[in-house]
């Protein structure tokens, strides 16, 4: 028989039930009585996601793809692979310690660095980077996947545990020390494995699901038979099968890797592929034409035909095609339904939207619904595809309705992208001089402060915003209420002393639905949230029809910030391929046709910025890295276009207009050649965590325009001394001249309180006045 499986599920809840006792666990004194508190947190949203799966007719249900924070954080600790900063004693692994890890702490006074955090995958979540010291010995040090296994089975349901592969995790963490072999590592964890695998059949597991996405990307022999040689070593006790699960991209030259692998099944992915978000229906029948050319006469095949990273209904008879192709050749009891990956990447429920419109709603799919999907694919594989008519034909329905729909297409807009010249992709000068324009206009000292935007969002704005939302405050009281905000900020800068100022964005829920919510094309949910890293949860828009911007979105609030100061008041945008990235995209045409459309929207907000009298405007691509495809053969077309889209908003303006960029943690020498090519005037990376490596791009490039390493890790609550960042500018100076030189933190403020802003803000500006003074002194000399 097919059985309808999953290979992971949205772990924040509903209604963020888990960011709610999570930070509240981080708010108290974190008692044992808080600590069981949060506990029983996760045990009840645990259930709730096993009962959900269970009555939507799942036959695998996942476990231990819950986390308090990261699931490669938590293989970590399972592995008890804790870096020595952490003074761990060697026993089980607390939550707390968890914690210090991903956010940093304090210890007698002395503060302990996180770890780093960076994207998984091409995706918008984030995970903890496991660091592999000298002498460190992977042992079992958590009880954790055990514990939720027996809670499961207790409750009547004999989940499929997940654990990150050993070959992901080897090759994703980050050696801190000369002389490391992954080939080397990824033996000494599998006896590990072996002991967690011997654990979970002793309490009755019968399948085990193993994740290893490094499939998705180009490895090379060494890998290949680094991979190759730990499975060999894989033992599987009598009664447990395993899964491995490979998503992301199609495994193309990996696949007789995978497919030759000592294990009991293979997860393919059939809806990312050759590059692409959608797979087009061609790749995907390669992909399954290869899996049953390699599968053997054994092994299960694990079908990824639900999209697990968008929010667009299945269609059922396409993906049931695919499954009886399968079905055909190697027989119903060898056949899995799936969705492409975790379902972590899509919101929970469907059913929570109550005010989105029928006809939009009656196009998409959470990721309670996805699990309706795969329950009725593998029905109609085991049943016939008459015994789901009914579901086919609405499913057809909605496929129709979605292509027909006037609201999708708009002539003017497609119109105006097939217009677009080469001219408008160009500056109107070299960097060089534009350089030279900027610094007799702007007048800014050695090392100019700035920040990358976003301040604090307090209760009062959250309130502020939500009582406009429902009509208990009229537009004038929320805006005299956002100019308030406006001025305390600018006011704060002021004490501060900050050179180049930002208006806070009070006004801005989130960084992309904010713009989206003013773009024709674009529609939003009230409860579509998605975990990007920790407690930190978005609500991507969705793009279901063609992009513009039907008027200014940003110019008020610019203009009003400005007129607070005789400062240079910098202008926030967010810039196509970001939008694009952190948005659920229409899979009904190419992605690029999407993000040209996005870009000449925010070409006009830029244009009439610059005429507002606003000098200094910063377009962030914090995404410009995560969209990289997997494989390196399709980066070429993905970069020329985020150039290319780059170029198209930013270069409308004079010469006198700096244009600024941010990206966000992000390894950058794979992509150091476009991000020259995108010639913004300045930008702004992620440094402090990665102690200024992150640099090393730019400096082997010798980029030539302007750049803010970050000196303030924005994502821990820890305050950085004035010291610490003194010390990471002098390293950015020994390789870059001080006139590229601009010190911000390493990203927005938002998700920080007020009190640690403060402080760290005042630190960050006395340590650029150390430098411009240290640099006085040595010209005196």
């Amino acid at each position: 028989m097919v059985l309808a499986t999953n290979l992971g599920f949205p772990r924040i809840g509903p209604m963020r039930e888990l960011k709610k006792a999570v930070e509240a666990y981080w708010k108290s004194d974190r008692s044992i009585e808080e600590r069981r508190t949060l506990m029983k947190a996760g045990e009840d949203l645990r259930a709730k996601n096993w009962k959900r799966q269970k009555d939507a007719g799942l036959d695998h249900i996942p476990s231990n793809d819950f986390s308090f924070y990261d699931q490669i954080l938590d293989m970590t600790t399972l592995l008890g692979l804790i870096p020595s900063r952490y003074d761990w004693d060697g026993g089980d692994v607390s939550v707390d310690l968890s914690f210090a890890m991903a956010r940093g702490a304090q210890r007698d006074g002395v503060d302990v660095t996180a770890m780093e955090m960076t994207k998984w995958y091409d995706t918008n979540y984030h995970y903890i980077v496991p660091e592999f010291e000298e002498g460190m010995s992977p042992k079992l040090s958590h009880t954790k996947i055990f514990q939720e296994f027996e809670q499961a089975k207790e409750m009547g349901i004999l989940t499929r545990p997940v654990l990150i592969g050993p070959a992901t995790y080897t090759f994703l963490g980050k050696p801190q020390y000369d002389g490391f072999k992954h080939e080397a590592f990824v033996q000494t964890l599998i006896p590990v494995y072996n002991e967690i695998l011997a654990g979970l059949a002793e309490r009755g597991c019968t399948w085990v699901q193993i994740d290893e996405p490094v499939f998705s990307l180009d490895l090379c022999p060494i890998g290949q038979g680094a991979i190759k040689a730990a499975y060999a070593k894989l033992k599987k006790p009598e009664g447990l099968k395993v899964l491995v699960a490979t998503y992301f991209e199609s495994l193309k030259d990996n696949a007789e890797l995978a497919f030759g692998l000592p294990v009991d099944g293979i997860h393919i992915d059939l809806c990312r592929g050759s590059g692409r978000a959608n797979t087009t229906a061609n790749d995907a029948k390669k992909d399954v034409e290869q899996a049953l050319s390699l599968i053997g006469d054994k092994k299960v095949l694990s079908l990824g035909v639900v999209d697990g990273r968008n929010i667009w209904k299945n269609d059922l008879a396409d993906s049931l095609s695919k499954v009886e192709k399968a079905v055909a050749k190697i027989g119903t009891d060898r056949v899995f339904v799936a969705p492409s990956c975790s379902l972590l990447h899509t919101p929970v429920d469907l059913a929570s939207e109550t005010q989105m419109d029928d006809e939009l709603k009656g196009w998409m799919a959470y990721a309670t619904q996805k699990l309706g999907e795969l329950a009725i694919i593998a029905k109609g594989a085991n049943e016939g595809r008459e015994n789901i008519a009914g579901e086919l034909a609405a499913s057809n329905g909605a496929q129709e309705s979605r292509k027909k729909s006037p609201r999708i297409h708009d002539r003017a807009v497609e119109e105006r992208v097939a217009n677009i010249t080469e001219d408008m992709k160009e500056r109107k000068s070299p960097f060089a001089k534009r350089q030279e324009v900027q610094h007799k206009a702007l007048n800014l000292p050695l090392y100019p402060t700035t920040t990358i935007g976003s301040f604090p969002q307090t209760l009062e704005i959250r309130k502020a915003r939500s009582d406009f939302k429902k009509g208990v405050i009229d537009e004038a009281a929320y805006k005299k209420a956002m100019q308030n905000e406006i001025k305390m900020v600018v006011d704060f800068q002021h004490e501060c002393d900050i050179d180049v100022l930002v208006h806070g964005e009070p006004e801005r829920n989130d960084m992309v639905e904010y713009f989206g919510e003013q773009l024709k094309g674009f529609a939003f949910s009230k409860f579509g949230w998605v975990q990007s890293y920790g407690s930190r949860c978005v609500k991507p828009p969705i793009i279901f029809g063609d992009v513009s911007r039907p008027t200014p979105m940003t110019v008020e609030w610019s203009k009003y910030a400005q007129s607070c100061t005789d400062k240079i008041m910098k202008g926030m945008l967010t810039g196509p391929i970001t939008i694009l990235q952190w948005s659920f995209v229409r899979d009904d045409q190419p992605r690029n046709d999407t993000a040209r459309q996005i870009a000449l929207a925010i070409r006009d907000e830029v244009a009439d910025l610059e005429k507002a009298g606003i000098k200094m405007i910063q377009i962030d691509e914090a995404a410009f890295r995560e969209g990289l495809p997997l494989r390196k053969a399709d980066w070429k077309e993905y970069l020329d276009n985020a150039v290319e889209n780059f170029r198209l908003t930013s270069c409308c303006v004079e010469d006198e207009t700096q244009i600024h960029t941010h990206m966000c943690y992000s390894e950058f020498n794979d992509v150091i050649d476009s991000i020259g090519a995108m010639d913004a005037d300045v930008i702004s990376i992620e440094c402090s965590r990665s102690q200024m490596e992150l640099l090393d791009a730019f400096i082997e490039y010798k980029y030539p325009n302007e750049i803010g390493p970050g000196v303030y890790d924005i994502h821990s609550p820890r305050v950085p001394s004035v010291e610490e960042m003194v010390d990471l500018l002098e390293k950015a100076k020994k390789n870059l001249d001080e006139r590229q030189i601009w010190v911000n933190p390493d990203c927005g403020l938002k998700t920080r309180g007020w009190p640690e802003v403060k402080d760290a803000l005042k630190n960050m500006v006395a340590a650029a006045k150390q430098m411009r003074e240290k640099s006085k002194a040595a010209k005196a000399a």
